[in-house]
């Protein structure tokens, strides 16, 4: 089922009506009676249990009671009612009698006889020395008064209590009686433990139908979800809600660790056996229960409603030994499970549904955070920055916000500041004991898995992961699926995710194995992560043997990096080479100044940002090569001759603005992915390029030196995606590249392009803006496939009108222009049109209802749109945004503006606005326009902090503007917020 968080109302326990609880007891007796012994003893016994009952001692008696003590009665949560020899010799206790039972019935108070030296047959049927005593209180009075009396003491008489005469020990009944009303008045008491957990009425709104509570069905729940998610929590609310109304409940709290309990060397029955007796003892409160067979959970409970909590499954038998099938269970029970592992709960019949927990949202972790270091829901003044990457770096886990919160709490700004570093690269040990327990649990095999993808490959295709980690003795399908199953990685959209925490204590793991101690010497390691770890052996030249992977960040560095000659040389099994630069980063920081003498031969991976080099080492060795990702490099060339390419599947270049020439492709027959883009002095590619025949994707955008392609380009007849995006330079296609399989052309921006490409009617997207082909084949009609054709406009293609019901993308730039031609209305299809500095445009007509998103730039005569739109979706300019019109009053040259906007959530702009976090920083956007023009601002974005409720961001920004009337927009880059309001002024 899916976790879509849906915000619900809270949950209360029913009462009939509400009323103020001002007592814990209100007693009802005859003073004569018990005052001076019984009473005095029991009011001893409340005293010393922190029980405060009802004392009347100050109330004058008369012969009915009074307001003050029917408030009493019904301010009480419960009514011990005396019933002594002479207690119906008294209207005033005979009419509280009344008003307690009204209440029992009214307000569920709960009502306690306590039969005191009278037999309570006696009390029901009015017999012996209790009904003469009530038979002479009755005279004189009304028959409707009598009738009450008599309706209230053969109710109470009926109610379980205590009997005096069954007490050899009066001083022990007082202390049962004592102990048992303060076991009501702790059960009787609204929990609130539970109050104020962040997001958990979402998961109430989702689990309340799943549990069914008013079906008689037995109905079993999963809960699943990694550790440290809170599913123990939600199983805990659940529990605390609606346990009470069931015969019997019990919250077994990790289970898991009841088998560690058990003899050692039990086989499976005596394991069965060993739970069961602990299941059984603490559902019927036995704790030297007896369980000779496995029979006895359901000779026991099978007609017995109950709520059972099994926490933190982790084995079948656990499963079979408590609550194997439903018929175990009385009509109306319910079942909970949490467990790390969805296998369990898929292999277990009685199931019904499993409920995946997922992780907070950005704003609901950030306020999980505050509340354990702050005390509140949102940041101190000053803190929120710092909050909301703490929140960030514990990546939304709730057991780490916990932990993490009360760590923080109570120090000072700039203790934070200094712990910050601490826990960017270490996880905190009690999370990394609790996350440790899934990592043990795993065979040999997944463990090195679980480790190899939070150093290599977290966040990658799973594809490429399957096929970079095989090796004869390891099933990484399978593996993969496993750690899937145990909430330890998920896989979304394709690729593998592991949570950051658990990545972090896979790189903790690295550091000390073998054995527990710690490898000193990062050299020795299997995996290098560590910045200062890498630079140590890249300038040492100390890495060893042991090494299997590098994976590193060279943007983490402060200053550049000599690496040496000889760094790789120790390395001989070293199979994956990760070298990164973040995104945005354009500066060189590792330079190989004595160039390279060595790289592993068993290279599976080699990524490498900024490769210093202008060509590969001599000795370089591809046959293991399976990924080559050289982006940014500066490379001329790769090698020299034919090289072994079987294994090379992806071959990435990007951004190589010197490589002059590719090297033989002859061998790489299983190349699926070639991109070269902005590969500026690429002139040509190799013919030998037909000889990858597993090609699929080949990317060419901005290679502006690219005059032609090969002819041997029609041999790859599995290449379903080709661009050429910006080849300006690019005259003609090959005839043959009529490729079946190909789905994608981008042609956009070929600007000497002039003839209409002879490819598949398969084709499915073509993009031709900004070549010179002015017309469109009639064979396009037949094309059934194409859903995407764009053009840039020219008078010819008016001649072309069985195009216009396949155009879905028209781009106009024409100064002389002064209206739209009629026959671009009747393009039926069209969705995207762009008008790009049509300098004398002044109108726009009406175009096609299609129509999704419309785009003017550098339009400056615009002054109407004499058309409507019907798609209430369609994207207007820069999209949705928010205009604030100045006073028509002369501006300044330089003019500086104040500005506030109020946030609210994403899809519901009207509600009540909610504390929104967002990110770390929220990207706020603005820009003025000007005549169809977009005046530079100073500076040209904000990055806003997380608000509070209600919150008003501020911020200031200038332009130079001369003009009465300014348009501005406002944009929000969140995807949780959207701008509710916006206001600015001129200062």
């Amino acid at each position: 089922m899916d976790n879509k968080e849906i915000d619900s109302p809270s949950i209360s326990p029913s009462s009939s009506s509400s009323h103020k609880l001002i007592h814990q007891v209100f007693p009802s007796f005859r003073g004569e009676d018990v005052r001076r012994d019984f009473l005095s003893h029991i009011h001893k016994e409340f005293q010393r249990k922190g029980i405060t009952p009802f004392i009347d001692s100050e109330i004058k008696r008369g012969e009915s009671i009074g307001l003050e003590i029917v408030q009493a009665i019904r301010g009480s949560k419960i009514a011990i009612v005396l019933l002594s020899r002479n207690y119906a010799s008294s209207s005033w206790c005979l009419d509280e009698l009344v008003e307690i039972m009204k209440c029992k019935e009214e307000l569920s108070q709960i009502v306690i006889p306590i039969f005191y030296k009278v037999d309570p047959s006696d009390v029901k049927k009015l017999t012996g020395s209790f009904g003469s005593v009530f038979e002479d209180r009755c005279a004189g009075k009304t028959n409707e008064l009598i009738r009450r009396w008599r309706q209230a003491l053969a109710k109470v008489a009926t109610i379980t209590g205590y009997d005096s005469r069954c007490w050899d020990n009066e001083a022990a009944m007082i202390e049962k009686i004592a102990n048992d009303i303060s076991n009501m008045l702790n059960f009787s008491t609204p929990s609130r433990d539970f109050d104020g957990l962040i997001g958990m009425r979402a998961h109430m709104k989702i689990m309340e139908p799943l549990l069914c509570l008013h079906s008689d069905e037995v109905r079993m729940i999963g809960i699943w979800g990694p550790s440290g998610i809170g599913k123990t929590t939600i199983a805990r609310v659940l529990f605390s809600q609606f346990s009470g109304t069931f015969e019997l409940s019990v919250f077994m709290e990790n289970v898991k660790d009841l088998m560690y309990t058990r003899p050692v060397c039990s086989d499976d029955y005596s394991a069965k056996i060993h739970l069961q007796k602990q299941f059984m003892s603490q559902i019927i409160n036995h704790k030297d229960i007896e369980i000779p067979h496995l029979g006895v959970v359901e000779d026991r409970l099978k007609d017995k409603k109950v709520f059972i909590v099994l926490d933190n499954i982790d084995q079948s038998i656990q499963l079979d030994a408590i609550a194997k099938e439903t018929r175990w269970f009385g009509c109306g029970s319910r079942i909970i499970i949490t467990t790390q592992d969805r296998k369990l709960l898929k292999a277990h019949d009685g199931i019904n549904d499993i409920y995946k927990v997922d992780f907070p949202s950005a704003y609901e972790a950030c306020q999980i955070f505050c509340m354990y270091a702050f005390g509140q829901n949102f940041p101190k003044d000053g803190f929120e920055e710092l909050a909301w990457e703490v929140a960030r770096l514990l990546g939304g886990l709730p057991l780490g916000l916990r932990v993490m919160g009360s760590h923080f709490k109570g120090m000072s700004k700039h203790e934070w500041i200094n712990a910050l570093p601490r826990l960017r690269t270490r996880l905190d040990a009690n999370i990394q004991s609790i996350l440790k327990f899934s990592y043990n649990a795993l065979c040999e095999e997944d463990k090195d898995l679980f480790l190899q993808i939070a150093c290599l490959f977290n966040n990658k295709r799973i594809e490429k992961v399957e096929e970079h980690l095989a090796e004869k003795s390891l099933d990484v399908r399978q593996g993969i699926h496993v750690l899937a199953e145990k909430s330890l990685i998920s896989i979304e959209e394709g690729r593998i995710k592991m949570h950051n925490l658990l990545e972090k204590l896979a790189k903790e793991i690295v550091r000390h194995k073998p054995g527990h101690q710690s490898i000193r010497e990062p050299g020795k390691r299997q995996f290098l992560v560590h910045a200062t770890d890498i630079c140590e052996i890249l300038t040492n030249d100390t890495g060893s043997k042991s090494v299997i992977g590098i994976h590193f960040y060279s943007s983490e560095l402060s200053s550049e990096l000599n690496i040496s000659e000889r760094a790789f040389e120790g390395m001989s099994n070293l199979k994956f080479l990760r070298f990164y630069y973040r995104y945005g980063d354009r500066s060189d920081k590792l330079y190989l100044p004595q160039g390279l003498n060595y790289l592993s031969r068993k290279l599976k991976i080699l990524e490498w940002d900024r490769f210093p080099l202008t060509c590969m080492p001599s000795n370089f060795c591809t046959e293991y090569l399976v990924e080559l990702n050289m982006r940014f490099s500066k490379l001329h060339k790769l090698w020299d001759g034919n090289m072994p390419l079987a294994n090379l599947k992806w071959m990435y270049l990007n951004h190589s603005k010197i490589l002059k020439e590719l090297p033989d492709l002859s061998t790489a027959t299983n190349l699926q992915e070639l991109f070269l883009v902005k590969c500026s002095s690429l002139v040509e590619l190799p013919s030998s390029i037909g000889k990858a025949t597993n090609l699929q994707k080949l990317y060419l955008n901005m290679c502006t030196s690219l005059v032609e392609l090969p002819s041997s380009i029609g041999n790859l007849h599995k290449l379903q995606k080709l661009t050429l995006n910006g080849c300006t330079k690019l005259e003609v296609l090959p005839a043959n590249i009529n490729l079946e399989s190909l789905e994608e052309l981008d042609l956009t921006d070929c600007l000497v392009l002039k003839r209409f490409p002879e490819i598949s009617t398969n084709i499915k997207v073509l993009k031709l803006i900004g070549t010179a082909i002015k017309e469109v084949p009639s064979s396009t009609k037949s094309w059934l496939r194409l859903c995407d054709l764009e053009l840039s406009y020219n008078q010819n293609l008016k001649e072309s009108q069985h195009a216009f019901d396949i155009i879905t993308t028209m781009y106009i730039n024409d100064k002389e222009m002064q209206e739209i031609p009629l026959w671009v209305k009747k393009i039926s299809r069209l969705q995207t049109f762009i008008l790009s500095g049509c300098k004398k445009l002044v109108s726009l007509p009406q175009l096609s209802d299609s129509l999704s998103y419309l785009k003017v730039v550098n339009c400056e005569s615009l002054e109407r749109l004499d058309c409507s739109f019907h798609n209430p979706k369609i994207s207007l300019g820069f999209g949705k945004f928010h205009e604030s019109k100045l006073n028509q009053r002369r501006l300044s040259t330089t003019s500086r503006f104040k500005v506030c906007i109020l946030l609210v959530n994403k899809g519901d702009k009207e509600s009540e606005v909610k504390e929104v976090f967002g990110r770390i920083l929220m990207k706020e956007s603005y820009c003025i326009l000007y005549l169809g023009l977009d005046v530079q601002c100073r500076p040209t974005h904000h990055f806003l902090p997380p608000s509070l409720t209600e919150h008003l961001y501020t911020f200031d920004f200038e332009a130079d503007v001369t003009s009465r009337e300014l348009f501005f927009e406002f944009q929000v880059d969140s995807n949780e917020m959207v701008i509710k309001e916006c206001g600015i002024f001129q200062l």
